[in-house]
């Protein structure tokens, strides 16, 4: 619903921008790079093989500007979806981020 806008109220805080970027050279060995400014903590990461067997990878903490090249060999590339779940130092909270190549 909209309301107006109260000059005297604090705005919001900005939105957390996921510190995620995915390089896709080569489809079957994306490398997945923590593009912020502040690490990633209990970094874990999901996808479903080709033949239905989840695979979970914990990479642990991740650094920022760290490059970690992911193996897809066994997935079907063109209905893979990989789901990265982090921590957040700042907050505490677990985040999850999916992408596809």
């Amino acid at each position: 619903m909209l309301r107006p806008v109260d000059p005297a109220e604090t705005p919001p805080p900005l939105a957390y921008r996921v510190p995620w970027h995915v390089l896709r050279d080569d489809p079957a060995h994306p490398v997945v790079m923590n593009h912020g400014s502040e690490s990633a903590d209990f970094v874990r990461v999901f996808r479903e093989d080709a033949d239905g067997h989840e695979r979970t990878q914990l990479w642990g903490q991740v650094l920022p500007a760290e490059r970690i090249e992911l193996c897809l060999c066994s997935a079907d590339l063109d209905e893979v979806v990989v789901s990265i779940a982090w921590f957040r130092q700042a907050d505490g909270l677990e985040y999850v981020w999916r992408f596809v190549v």
